[in-house]
């Protein structure tokens, strides 16, 4: 009888089905009210604490089993669940900004020469319809990852729901899945160094527009990716060396896109480096066991990740209207060569995969 009560390949009971699908309809919501990006600083935030919390428990003795479990199920069912986890929240949000674009592009910032479908910064308020899209991407986002998982899909089940989330707003509302390419190839971003713009038709409204939009102007040259890929590494592969944590690197580095957000120009963006870093420590510690060489594999993977966040982001970001998430992309695509790379014998460990 019990058997009869699971979801078929999700395997949860219906009451905790229908209790999640309940949530992520209102965590969606959520993130549509107050924007994708500021819902991911929340991400960011919640993963801080639960893994601050648990790292507290591992050196603290005073902190009891069931204790324990609480400060990690912050981690899991409110960073990385249905309240803030970035299938639910951040594709929401994304998807509601991809409506707005269409449907309201009024609401577009002043001065903005990306789509409007692409502002991910803005607060969206209460508007019914806005909140209602960001539900349906909120549950489309939580039954992905659940599927995802119940077929071992060997890569990050939240980062591929976040990357196929916006791939069906895309065609749910209306704007090319790839673009086309202003420039020789989708690769090339020369027409936004010369600054080269033409009319566009969104939502009705025509404006100026860049023909090529980087998904960020001071973070795309494949020189400061790498760069940027290789530091965030190391930093991620140490903090994972000092504190047992695969994700509090990850924390560090999303919630200080509240900087982004407040509209300091310059902050890179790397939480999919400080996390790749910290899945690189964990392979180079079972590899050789020297902190040395260590951080250096983490710093490889890094910048490895950086690398193809950099190039996903020329494919499926630059030419179309909406937000296709390039650290998500990036982690997708990192994550499954090391859960494959774990299941031919190439790595010793599939990290938080848990192959």
């Amino acid at each position: 009888m019990q058997a009869l009560l699971q979801i078929p390949v999700i395997g949860l009971g219906v009451e905790e089905f229908l209790m999640m699908a309940i949530a992520a309809l209102a965590g969606g919501a959520l993130a549509a009210a107050l924007g994708a990006l500021p819902a991911f600083v929340f991400t960011g935030f919640a993963v801080f604490l639960g893994e601050g919390l648990e790292v507290l428990g591992g050196d603290v003795g005073g902190i009891s089993g069931i204790q324990r479990a609480a400060t990690a199920g912050i981690t899991d069912s409110i960073g990385f669940g249905m309240v803030f986890g970035p299938h639910v929240s951040f594709a929401a949000g994304v998807a509601a900004s991809a409506y707005v674009g269409k449907k309201y592009p009024e609401m577009t910032p002043a001065g903005w020469d990306y789509h409007p479908g692409k502002v991910i910064t803005e607060a969206y308020g209460t508007k019914p319809d806005i909140l209602a899209v960001g539900a349906v991407f909120g549950l489309l986002g939580m039954l992905i990852t659940q599927v995802a998982g119940g077929l071992g899909v060997p890569t990050d089940g939240i980062a591929l729901a976040v990357v196929i989330s916006a791939l069906v707003a895309r065609a749910a509302f209306g704007y090319p899945i790839v673009g086309s390419a202003a420039g020789s190839s989708l690769l090339d971003m020369s027409p936004f160094e010369r600054g080269e713009t033409k009319p566009m038709t969104d939502g009705g409204v025509e404006r100026e527009q860049l023909t090529v939009q980087p998904w960020l102007g001071h973070q795309y040259k494949w020189s400061g990716v790498t760069a940027i890929g290789v530091v965030g590494g190391v930093l991620g592969g140490f903090i994972w060396i000092e504190t047992g944590s695969v994700f509090l690197g990850y924390a560090f580095s999303a919630m200080s896109l509240l900087f982004l957000n407040l509209g300091v120009e310059k902050i890179p963006v790397t939480h999919h480096i400080t996390l790749l870093g910290s899945v690189g420590a964990v392979i180079g510690a079972a590899w050789f066991g020297s902190p040395v060489l260590t951080i250096l594999v983490a710093g490889v993977f890094g910048g490895l990740t950086g690398v193809i966040g950099e190039g996903m982001q020329r494919i499926l970001y630059s030419h179309s209207g909406t937000h296709v998430d390039p650290p998500a992309m990036a982690i997708m695509v990192a994550m499954f060569i090391v859960g494959i790379g774990y299941l031919v014998g190439l790595f010793p460990t599939s990290s938080y995969l848990g192959l």
